[in-house]
């Protein structure tokens, strides 16, 4: 079977088709079942132990024990998964076995496919329900070895070198997954395109295997086995079960052995034996992002590194040691490219440089960090002075991140293009990159990645006005974005971090660089005024008591203004190219604009209404009479009626859109 890859490669098809025809579901006896088909919030008690440590609600690294912050963490019950939620940090370790009592109910769906929702980043490990812990109680504290041994490798690299030093070894030697980085860490590597450096993968456990194979060359072949198996095992359990390690795993173990009874590996058979194995076994990892750039950046080396290499050096002739080193993350960038522009709508420019930079210090990096790891639990002692070398090549690394994360235009934003561009997209990267192709053939998918190109680019172009609304679980929020020829503006009732933040995604997903301006309705002053000030060119927000806009004040930038309609209200007047909005969050705003407008006109018949509440029925039937194009209602519509022709409502936590 694996002399031809087709067949493994048929397989994985079968498995990918199934996967997405069955879409993630939760299990017979899963916590859900204690809701009865309801939303909740219901009284609950589960009994089960902790899939990991908990991990801080506003970062993305393990909660130090006993933290006044809220922190979170999945249990594992006999019938299914639940994320539990503390509102303050209690002391408790991946393993434990606890009884909880608490409000079970569904996570909050994103209202928007731009957004991040917790329903959705729960479905994919496993969990459809959330519970908020009011009682505790840790049944049994089983040893758990493997867990205190990352934990235990992980503070000591932090202790003898810092956060971003330390956490940077630590990550090459357990992954990021189960490091505590700092989040601009985070934020600079992935900018850079050099994201892979920190998740425990192929490129990881080559290193281990090379260099224990290297020192058994001159032992029989079982030892080597021996020796070579232990690698992969070790590997396995300091960086744990994520798919990127599963699939690293299987190809290393299966090439391994191929390797040792002297026949020839074909990578390719390779990779679709272990991928479909994986699927076959956890088909919910077809749905994980990490899952899904591991493999596309393992079959461009298998597929292109070579051939691309082979070309390079005929075009470099004085610089064909060159070659080798730029295959490798042009091959990786362009099988990636589809899935960056699907999940991100961004594409880090730099990274093919920043790879080619950073290759020689990620090998002695990386074998150096997992000899430190034995020294770490062997002779703790010895760890910082034997550091020392090491983290001048961290600090090279880190400050490599850094500049190329600061390079004007390091990231492209090209916003998130439609799933059949995206489709068509890889199509045409596939007839380009595959090797053994005619020139016609070629010339075939430049035309169309030309054409996908161009398609992009016209949606993006286009005028679009967007309401983003959340009302469940706290108070109201309402995001107003308004984009003209690839310009955007944005009005948001809410002043707050969360606002900002989400704010921020749908300006990503969209593929804007930042607002024109964005007006801010709320009375409350922002608790971080600077992450507005970087999302738009101009913020303007209460000041001194007094409202953002006096009556016939304009907030405006080309083709797209707003203008306050009254001194007592936060009515407006939205434009956007030749469409105009009435823009009225509150009963106040819809009272002051009644009273400057007692009767309906043809002007204010052309305009179109977003109403941020649910309007009484007398306010319906004013605003019947007034007649406008369309209207747009922030939560459910009216109760115990349909919604008249041309209304429209958001629901509860949903969004509308208008091109």
């Amino acid at each position: 079977m694996l002399r031809s890859p087709l067949l493994p490669l048929l397989l994985l098809l079968l498995v990918l088709v199934q996967a997405q025809l069955r879409p993630l579901q939760p299990a017979a006896g899963d916590p859900l079942r204690l809701l009865a088909g309801g939303e909740g919030p219901q009284p609950a008690i589960l009994r089960g132990h902790l899939v990991s440590d908990p991990v801080a609600m506003a970062a993305s690294g393990a909660a130090p024990a006993g933290q006044a912050g809220p922190c979170r963490v999945l249990l594992q019950t006999a019938g299914g998964r639940s994320e539990l939620s503390f509102p303050a940090c209690p002391v408790l370790r991946e393993g434990w076995d606890v009884r909880v009592r608490g409000q079970l109910r569904r996570p909050r769906p994103a209202p928007h496919p731009l957004l991040a929702g917790p329903a959705e980043r729960l479905a994919r490990q496993g969990s459809w329900t959330r519970l908020t812990v009011e009682q505790l109680e840790v049944l049994r504290r089983p040893a758990t070895p493997i867990a205190d041994l990352r934990r235990s490798i992980a503070a000591r690299f932090v202790a003898a070198a810092g956060p971003e030093r330390g956490g940077l070894l630590a990550a090459l030697v357990l992954g990021s997954a189960v490091v505590p980085l700092p989040a601009e860490l985070r934020a600079d590597f992935r900018v850079a395109g050099l994201s892979h450096a920190l998740a425990a993968s192929g490129f990881h456990l080559s290193v281990l295997l090379g260099a224990v194979l290297a020192i058994g060359r001159g032992l029989g072949r079982w030892p080597r086995l021996a020796l070579g198996g232990g690698a992969i095992a070790l590997f396995l359990m300091l960086a744990g079960a994520q798919p990127s390690v599963v699939r690293a795993v299987l190809m290393g173990a299966i090439a391994l052995v191929l390797l040792e009874s002297g026949r020839r590996a074909r990578p390719l058979g390779l990779l679709g034996l272990s991928l479909a194995g994986m699927l076959l076994l956890r088909p919910a990892w077809l749905h994980d992002v990490g899952f899904q750039l591991s493999a596309a950046a393992t079959a461009g080396l298998v597929l292109t590194a070579r051939p691309l290499e082979q070309a390079l050096a005929q075009r470099l002739p004085g610089l064909g040691w060159l070659a080798p080193a730029l295959a490798v993350p042009v091959a990786a960038s362009l099988w990636t490219l589809p899935l960056q522009l699907l999940h991100f709508g961004v594409v880090p420019l730099y990274a093919v440089p920043a790879n080619l930079l950073a290759a020689p210090l990620l090998t002695p990096l990386t074998l150096g960090a997992m000899a430190l790891a034995l020294v770490a639990v062997l002779l703790p002692a010895l760890l910082a002075p034997l550091l020392l070398p090491l983290g001048w090549l961290a600090a090279l690394l880190l400050q490599l991140a850094h500049a190329v994360a600061r390079l004007p235009l390091a990231q492209w934003q090209s916003g998130r293009p439609l799933p059949l561009l995206v489709l068509l997209f890889t199509l045409a990267l596939l007839g380009l990159v595959l090797p053994g192709l005619g020139r016609r053939r070629r010339l075939l998918a430049a035309g169309l990645g030309v054409g996908v190109l161009a398609a992009h680019l016209v949606l993006l172009g286009g005028d679009q006005l967007l309401l983003v609304h959340q009302g469940e679980g706290g108070p109201a929020r309402d995001l107003v974005l308004a984009r003209h020829r690839g310009r955007a503006a944005l009005v948001s009732t809410r002043a707050d971090g969360f606002s900002c933040r989400q704010a921020a995604q749908l300006a990503l997903g969209l593929g804007v660089a930042r607002f024109d301006w964005a007006l801010l309705l709320d009375p409350v002053a922002g608790a971080d005024p600077a992450c507005w000030s970087r999302l738009a060119a101009r913020v303007v927000a209460y000041g001194d008591g007094a409202a953002p806009l006096a009556a016939g004040q304009r907030l405006a930038s080309r083709g797209l203004a707003v203008e306050a309609l009254a001194m007592d209200s936060h009515a407006l007047r939205l434009q956007l190219g030749r469409q105009r909005w009435l823009l009225l969050p509150d009963r106040q705003s819809l009272a002051s604009w009644r009273s400057g407008h007692p009767a309906a006109s043809s002007e204010t018949a052309a305009e179109s209404v977003w109403l941020g509440f649910r309007p009484r029925a007398d306010e319906s039937r004013v605003l019947l009479a007034h007649g406008p194009r369309q209207l747009w209602l922030s939560g459910p519509g009216p109760a115990g009626a349909p919604l008249p022709q041309g209304w429209r409502a958001s629901g509860p936590n949903g969004a509308l859109t208008a091109p």
